[in-house]
């Protein structure tokens, strides 16, 4: 089968594209390459590669002609940074996913695309389902819940769509002055400087590794479900002191955190609730925080 990534040279979509072509399937990368990056795309025969902004809906409808599926990863990502952009994360985020979602209208073909547990914002009660309120903290969350009400716009239309709530995704390839936390816990480790812990410490993530995100993304594409949101995390808490701690563990060096101020846009509790994930799309993650970590540590340090 012959597959669309948007974003495809970027980190998660980097990642989908890698997996496709260890499927066999063949891959079509769509990048503006404004935070993609040429190393990302896979050296392979089954590629092939399209610079294009997904608010060019002419370009856009050409080169997706013929493919089977589309995993939409294309967007802006930066928390910090939407508050200096809202225009620009709304345009990209917004109008380009619904360029997206009606191309496919059009072609007839199945979207999986890239929601976020930033849609539930400031919450209560962990774990979290996917019909708890949204309530976005940030103009990036509040742009995954405008795709999100797209998506069932279209749905109600006869379109086949499928949108993965990523909780906190972390992998070899994460970079960016916003990037995870685990990303910038590792730049510290790397300089032998101490982890920086904005607030007490006590903010509670499910952290996800890039490759059980990239399964998830296949399995959503290849399942019978036809529409939905689902939560793609692991389902287990750890709050940034204990993965600071982990981390610092694992590098065996003798070193302290240091607490900042806690930044605007922050969520306190974020945990997935994975009933639905594992009930219609028959996918679980596999491997567990510490296992990703020492892996990734042991490739960078």
């Amino acid at each position: 089968m012959r597959f669309a990534v948007t974003g495809g040279a970027g980190f998660i979509g980097s990642y989908i594209s890698k997996l496709l072509l260890e499927k066999d399937h063949d891959v079509l990368v769509l990048d503006n390459m404004h935070t993609g990056k040429k190393e990302n795309l896979h050296n392979s025969n089954k590629l092939e590669f399209f610079q294009v902004d997904v608010r060019d809906y002419k370009i856009l409808e050409n080169q997706l002609h013929g493919v089977d599926g589309i995993f939409h990863e294309a967007g802006l990502t930066l928390v910090p940074e939407s508050f200096e952009k809202p225009d620009e994360y709304h345009d990209v985020n917004v109008n380009g996913t619904e360029n997206i979602f009606k191309i496919s209208k059009k072609l007839g073909v199945k979207v999986v695309y890239a929601s976020s547990s930033s849609v539930y914002g400031k919450t209560e009660k962990i774990p979290i389902k996917e019909n708890d309120p949204k309530n976005p903290m940030n103009p990036y969350g509040k742009t995954k819940v405008e795709k999100d009400n797209l998506a069932e716009k279209f749905s109600k239309e006869g379109c086949s769509i499928i949108g993965l709530r990523y909780f906190n995704v972390f992998g070899k390839g994460q970079t960016g002055t916003y990037a995870g936390v685990i990303a910038k816990f590792l730049e510290s480790l790397k300089n032998k400087t101490a982890p920086v812990i904005y607030g007490d410490g006590k903010q509670v993530r499910d952290f996800i590794s890039v490759e059980d995100v990239a399964s998830a993304n296949l399995q959503a594409m290849l399942s019978d479900t036809k529409y939905g949101f689902f939560n793609i995390g692991t389902g287990v808490p750890t709050t940034i002191l204990e993965l600071a701690e982990l981390m610092i563990r694992i590098s065996n060096y003798h070193i302290k955190p240091i607490f900042k101020e806690a930044r605007r846009g922050d969520v306190k509790l974020s945990q997935a609730d994975l009933v639905n994930s594992q009930k219609y799309l028959n996918w679980h993650s596999e491997i567990k925080l510490e296992e990703g970590l020492k892996k990734l540590m042991n490739e960078i340090l």
